[in-house]
């Protein structure tokens, strides 16, 4: 028999087109038992056998549910689940998926799937009233994924990173960006190094990146570079151990410039050094570096960076 707190139950969920069954397939390999279009009706049940479950070294532990609009009518019977969940003290995780309004009608155009609330075959129309539906539950997510740039390989990295067994207390991801391309939708903490000196006004050094020490010694070399690091890790020394108190299992942190290129990729670089912890598990990403390096036909490889 399973105990209550043994019981790992993941709900993924999110908006049609967003990669959830890529998702189940990750957490197949993760080791989680899944089942995808599960009516919420049914979890209690589920949950059950789950508790009861099999004989030794056969025992479920870990389960993940795709629950989405496909159930119809079921989906309303959601918070009925979820409260039957809470009153039985049986632990659970909502992951919700989501993508751009223009990504997800590109795909369904690329598979010709029809959306599952689009009438007449209006793609964009069935999007928008899915957001809609799904707005309450969006709130209650745990973990917010935006798929609209993730390649299946990196969405799977991702939610390797946040669901794979034997993980530090916290994940930390610092992500740069541009603010000409938007701001990182699942960013918890975002700051905007505008206000720096900025070496795309150098010509010398405009065709450079971040990741290159001419940059990195420029942007460094400014006194208020060195003020503003100083003062944002003691802010995040000063956060990060209340984040941990509250639960909070996956902190993404987006620094951002203008084009995402140069004073982003050098400070997240940096930060992510200085706030490695026995505790934390510290990720650096760069989500615009890519076009940057297209755009310029500059020497790197895309596997130089970790884009």
């Amino acid at each position: 028999m399973v105990s209550k707190k043994d019981l790992s139950l993941l709900i993924v969920t999110g908006i049609s087109g967003a990669g959830k069954t890529q998702a189940i397939r990750c957490f197949e390999d993760l080791g989680f038992f899944c089942v995808d279009n599960l009516p919420p009706s049914l979890i209690p049940g589920f949950v059950n056998l789950l508790i009861d479950s099999g004989e030794k070294g056969k025992k479920i532990k870990k389960a993940a549910l795709v629950i989405d609009i496909r159930g119809g009518q079921f989906f309303t019977g959601l918070s009925e689940a979820f409260n039957y969940l809470d009153s039985h003290g049986i632990a659970y995780e909502i992951l919700f998926l989501e993508a751009a309004d223009e990504i997800l009608v590109r795909r369904y155009k690329e598979t010709r799937r029809r959306h599952p609330l689009s009438s007449g075959g209006q793609i964009l129309e069935g999007i928008i009233e899915e957001r809609h539906r799904l707005e309450e539950l969006r709130g209650m997510a745990s973990k917010i994924i935006d798929t609209s740039e993730l390649k299946p390989q990196k969405l799977k990295e991702q939610l390797t990173e946040l669901f794979a067994d034997n993980q530090k207390q916290l994940l930390i991801t610092v992500i740069s960006f541009g603010y000409k391309y938007g701001i990182p939708l699942d960013a918890d903490l975002v700051m905007d190094v505008r206000f720096l000196p900025n070496p795309f006004y150098i010509e010398s050094l405009r065709p450079f990146t971040g990741h290159d020490r001419c940059i990195e010694e420029f942007v460094m070399s400014s006194p208020e570079t060195q003020s503003f690091i100083e003062q944002f890790i003691d802010l995040l020394k000063f956060l990060i151990p209340h984040y941990l108190r509250e639960g909070k299992s996956h902190l993404v942190i987006a620094i951002g410039c203008t084009g995402g290129q140069h004073r982003s990729v050098t400070l997240a670089n940096k930060i992510g050094e200085l706030i490695k912890n026995d505790n934390y598990e510290v990720s650096v990403k760069h989500r615009d570096i890519e076009r940057y390096l297209k755009r310029n036909k500059k020497g790197y490889k895309k596997e130089d960076f970790n884009i």
